[in-house]
């Protein structure tokens, strides 16, 4: 017996990466927005340079991404073609609050996504929304400082009280935070944090940490009280760290980077903070701010299920001196000599796929949901458009034969699975669109080219005949 039937089949998108329509129908600028492809994106990201605003020397791909805001319709019907189950997506938070600290929300934003989710219903796909996917309103950063101020919670509780009402029956499960431990690694995109200078960067990342664990607890709080029928996860940006060698100083190492991964997760999940976390905090002399109240909220309200993305493993050493390094998902890693690698430099490891799921359930015992795994490929369409995409095909052929093992052979609780993305779309990390991942080609190129036609890439039938099989058939005819 391989995947249990109802079992969630579909792709995954953030609202950054495909909307574009960024100054329409009342929407208000994001961080995202103002992130630009290029040299300077990574410092940016990272909170190093503030960089606030548009200007004119740089290509902002987020304005337009590929224009799913105008073409949701013909781009759900594709989904539906493929026979998706479920559709993951996420709100972009200043089209419902423009600044993010108003009274009201404004209803052409929430008419917007009503009306998608409305798409959905209408074939059968059940909507996995991400409330943040790397997104938090412009004036919550450049007024309050982002995630840093504690304002930001009751912000975010407003956002979520009108979502959960308003899309009652339309939208079942959520996702409070997307990756949210790349906070500690992107804190502009992942929290809307710029450091001053001269201050404790550490503490003000593990800081806004807090706050947002605290705003998730409260989602999840307000969810389950506004529908039972509601089911909340929380959402990693997976990957298991190897060793480098036996060397029990390098299996420290290991031991020490999967612990400030999960870090998030097991707030989320267990209800505190767990004691690795408060002795290394403490020994930095960083202060928890904790409230009244907060560790009975963490601890009356974790999340129902773990969603997490899958790229990679990495590799861990006592010492990277004289080691060839490189970015995964934006953690740095020592390469693994074992492993190919991708374009971009990312090591593929389907096996790694199951041991990364093992630890996370091992660790947990709740069910898993993998809503993130890919490949991003340059792909080369012919003059029609269409890619012969065999190489995207085995990755994923690969990954989802490990999955199934997982399932089979040890036992997870797994309750879907969304690629990233099923449809071409802006990179979160490089900003580019020649890092492909879907199975729909989107005529754009990096700087804006292109008639955003789309074209199915040969991916498109094998996934639609995995979908179909429930995973049984994985070959590539």
């Amino acid at each position: 017996m391989g995947f249990k039937q109802g079992f969630l089949w579909g792709g995954a998108t953030a609202a950054n990466q495909v909307e574009g329509g960024y100054d329409e129908d009342g929407r208000g600028l994001a961080n995202v927005d103002v992130v630009p492809v290029g040299e300077d994106r990574f410092s940016i990201i990272t909170g190093q340079v503030k960089h606030l605003d548009f200007d004119n020397q740089h290509f902002y791909p987020a304005k337009e991404a590929i224009d799913m805001y105008h073409r949701y319709k013909e781009d759900i019907a594709l989904f539906a073609e493929m026979g998706f189950s479920t559709y993951r997506l996420s709100i972009s938070w200043s089209r419902i609050f423009p600044k993010g600290d108003e009274k009201e929300p404004n209803e052409e934003g929430l008419v917007f996504y009503e009306n998608l989710f409305k798409e959905c219903q209408k074939y059968n796909i059940e909507p996995l929304v991400t409330i943040t996917h790397f997104d938090i309103p412009m004036h919550l950063i450049k007024e309050y400082g982002g995630w840093r101020n504690r304002k930001v919670v009751d912000f975010y509780e407003k956002l979520c009280r009108v979502l959960f009402n308003r899309y009652k029956g339309l939208v079942k499960y959520w996702l409070t935070f997307n990756e949210i431990n790349l906070l500690l690694h992107a804190p502009f995109m992942g929290a809307g944090i710029v450091f001053e200078k001269g201050e404790n960067q550490k503490e003000v990342k593990y800081i806004a940490a807090h706050h947002e664990l605290i705003a998730s607890a409260l989602a999840t709080k307000i969810a389950h009280e506004v529908d039972p029928e509601n089911q909340v996860g929380c959402m990693l940006a997976g990957g298991k760290f190897y060793p480098m060698t036996p060397n029990p100083l390098d299996v420290f190492a290991a031991q020490k980077a999967d612990r400030e991964n999960y870090f998030f997760i097991d707030v989320q999940s267990q209800g505190e903070y767990p004691p690795y976390a408060l002795k290394e905090l403490e020994r930095e002399g960083i202060e928890v701010p904790f409230k009244k109240g907060d560790k009975e909220l963490l601890k009356d309200n974790t999340v129902d299920f773990i969603s997490f993305s899958y790229y990679s493993t990495r590799v861990a050493s006592a010492n990277t001196e004289d080691m060839d390094q490189g970015e995964a998902n934006l953690l740095s890693t020592v390469d693994n000599p074992y492993l190919e690698s991708t374009e971009w430099g990312w090591q593929v490891d389907p096996l790694g796929f199951r041991i990364t799921m093992n630890d996370i359930y091992d660790r947990y015992r709740k069910p898993l949901f993998v809503v993130e795994n890919g490949l991003g490929a340059i792909d080369t369409p012919d003059e029609d458009g269409y890619v012969e995409d065999d190489y995207r095909i085995k990755y994923l052929a690969d990954h989802i034969q490990s999955m199934k093992d997982a399932v089979e052979l040890d036992g997870i609780e797994l309750l879907g699975y969304t690629t990233w993305g099923p449809i071409d779309l802006v990179s979160a990390g490089t900003g580019e669109m020649s890092k492909r991942y879907g199975f729909i080609y989107v005529d754009r190129d990096d700087y804006g080219n292109g008639t955003l036609k789309r074209t199915k890439k040969k991916s498109f039938n094998w996934y639609k005949k995995v979908i179909e099989t429930n995973g049984e058939d994985l070959t590539n005819k």
